[in-house]
């Protein structure tokens, strides 16, 4: 019979929406040596690896699972990743500050501070191009989003050309072409080796110096002296970083006075628990039945 232990700081609420589910089976469990599935925050579950004596498969309730498939950790066990449930939270974020942009938000705001009538014009999204470096689930969502805008969309990518709300595909070693001719830089890559500062001092280079970045990925995506010194030069119009790298940032990092450069502190997109019990309880039907579980992790490529 199968036992589910729960790593999580909201495991009351996920421990509920399971029994509620009434899945065929299983129990839960609280000793680590006792379970065989845990469901949970993987950087917790790490800690637990070499108690997790019966292990057959880790779901985890984020995207990244990088704590899971660092070199030397054990692979003896399915680990699957939560998709499909944060495009629309992605999408919102990025399109918030897409929208503040060109609508000049902030600025308004000082002007009105300031009791000065702003009449200057904003700007339009339409016919703008957003490049997503990155096109898995996510960044298909933001280019389904980015198609209500009449935007144009093009997509940097190692593989897949699934979305078909990319209007162009750009793959290695094309990169910097793919800059060139962007009004807005969507940075959705996973933490890997191949993406470390992948957003480096050339790209920023070849971006023209009206765009905008903004990374929701991961911060180890981004050249932190490459992007201050093309923000404090006037190389980039703006950034906005959901994720950096390390997290938190040390109160003495350079990023917190660097100018146009937007922080929000790795909010923009929760894991709600009814979203990933869904995830979970699809799964575990298919577990039961012996049948590939959906959104299986590569260890190797580490998504």
């Amino acid at each position: 019979m199968p036992k589910l232990l729960i790593v999580s700081r909201e495991a009351e609420a996920y421990r509920q929406l399971i029994e509620q589910a009434n899945l065929p089976s299983l129990e839960m469990a609280t000793d680590p040596a006792e379970c065989d599935i845990v469901l949970g925050e993987p950087r917790s579950i790490r800690a637990l690896l070499p108690r997790l004596s019966r292990l057959k498969w880790i779901q985890s309730i984020y995207a990244g699972v990088e704590y899971l498939v660092e070199p030397g950790h054990r692979r003896d066990y399915i680990l699957t990743n939560a998709r499909g449930v944060f495009g629309d939270l992605m999408s919102e974020y990025v399109f918030g500050y897409l929208l503040a942009h060109e609508k000049k938000i902030f600025e308004r705001f000082r002007s009105q501070q300031a009791r000065y009538w702003d009449r200057a014009e904003s700007g339009l999204l339409r016919g703008k191009t957003l490049g997503l470096l990155g096109v898995g689930s996510i960044g298909s969502h933001v280019a389904r989003t980015a198609k209500h805008f009449n935007m144009k969309v093009w997509g940097f990518t190692c593989a897949s050309e699934d979305s078909q709300d990319v209007d162009v595909y750009f793959h290695p070693p094309e990169l910097l072409k793919f800059a060139g001719g962007l009004d807005y830089l969507v940075c959705v890559l996973p933490r890997t080796e191949g993406t470390n500062r992948i957003v480096n001092a050339d790209l920023l280079d070849a971006l023209p110096p009206h765009a905008v970045l903004i990374n929701v990925g991961r911060g180890n995506a981004v050249d932190d002296s490459a992007l201050m010194q093309a923000l404090t030069q006037g190389k980039l119009a703006a950034a906005v970083l959901d994720v950096t790298d390390p997290e938190p940032l040390p109160a003495e990092h350079p990023f917190w006075t660097t100018p146009n450069l937007f922080l929000t502190f790795h909010t923009s997109a929760k894991s709600y628990a009814e979203d990933i019990t869904k995830i979970f309880i699809e799964n575990y039907y298919l577990y039961l039945a012996g049948k590939p579980l959906k959104y299986q992790v590569d260890f190797e490529r580490g998504y």
